[in-house]
């Protein structure tokens, strides 16, 4: 069954990465950091499906011809950033459905591309990943790496998109970067909702969050990469016990203050007309749990396994 799942996350500096690495890892290819020296060689993979880059549309072929070299785009986007914490890309990874073919899952990427380059005027650098060896054979994800910059005809310009700082969003008249990014996961749904009706595939994700969805359950709990990681190689993770054991006490308690009849009532659930309909519910529904009195808990032993963890679930449990 298609999930929704999109992580927006920084390349920055502070974390001692840097934009070529990201992209040569990403991309499968042998690049070299002009501004630190740095060899990143990742010729080798063998999962990488599809890679390309993505301009805006107000490009011709023959304009801008320097973003199209992956090397020179990244480099410049290293030298454009002088400051020691300077955030050098972003990165948008979203997973593909597995009821598309190859040649779909290409085509929904380059929508996703061409649609985040258009909106923000930056290049884009997909990567289409196989799943992993010994994962979900089901998980085909795409890597998409945006400069931070505006692309122009000989380098790049100012910040754009949800770089840009509170007071030039301000200045510009936008909205702020949590209305941006609720909107970017709407405008996100509606492409792969619309690739799986070009597909003729009756299955559709919803970006909403459960509550707004209307559905009565608990998000299913997700590792960190470290601690799946530490488990798959057969060692032990008090980070992914945690975990377990959290989800398992929310679990207990729902269904203790169901049996009880203690449970929290909340508002029959309307579908939503607008965003705002949204947020006004999920906060009306964040209240009413907030002034219900917490049940008592007993300490619940942890166990080895849990069927009902997954590291990338179904669910958009997004906070409204």
């Amino acid at each position: 069954m298609a999930i929704f799942f999109l992580n927006v996350t920084s390349v920055g500096r502070t974390a001692g990465r840097t934009a070529t690495g990201a992209a040569a890892y990403r991309a499968g290819e042998r690049l070299r950091d002009e501004r630190t020296g740095m060899l990143y060689n990742y010729a080798s993979r063998r999962d990488v499906l599809h890679s390309e880059i993505t301009l805006p549309s107000h490009f011709s072929s023959s304009e801008a011809a320097w973003a199209r070299d992956r090397s020179t785009l990244w480099n410049t986007a290293e030298h454009a950033e002088v400051r020691r914490d300077s955030r050098v890309a972003r990165e948008y990874m979203l997973a593909l459905p597995n009821e598309l073919n190859a040649e779909q899952r290409v085509g929904l990427t380059r929508s996703l591309s061409r649609d985040l380059a258009d909106r923000y005027g930056v290049a884009i650098d997909a990567a289409i990943h196989a799943p992993r060896a010994h994962g979900d054979a089901r998980n085909f994800h795409v890597h998409l790496l945006a400069t931070t910059r505006e692309i122009t005809a000989t380098g790049l310009g100012p910040k754009t998109g949800l770089d840009m700082n509170s007071s030039q969003r301000k200045i510009r008249g936008l909205v702020n970067n949590r209305d941006e990014f609720l909107a970017l996961r709407e405008r996100t749904a509606t492409l792969v909702n619309d690739a799986l009706e070009a597909a003729q595939v009756t299955v559709r994700v919803d970006h909403c969050s459960l509550a707004a969805q209307g559905i009565d359950r608990e998000p299913r709990a997700r590792l960190p990469w470290g601690a799946y990681m530490a488990e798959k190689r057969g060692l032990h993770s008090e980070i992914a016990a945690r975990v377990r054991e959290k989800y398992r006490v929310r679990i207990q308690a729902k269904a203790q203050g169901t049996a009880h009849g203690t449970a929290p009532a909340l508002p029959p659930v309307v579908a939503p007309t607008s965003m705002e309909d949204v947020r006004r519910q999920a906060r009306e529904n964040w209240l009413q749990l907030r002034a219900a009195p917490a049940p008592a808990l007993a300490p619940t032993p942890v166990k080895s396994a849990d069927q009902s963890l997954t590291r990338l679930g179904p669910d958009c449990d997004f906070g409204l």
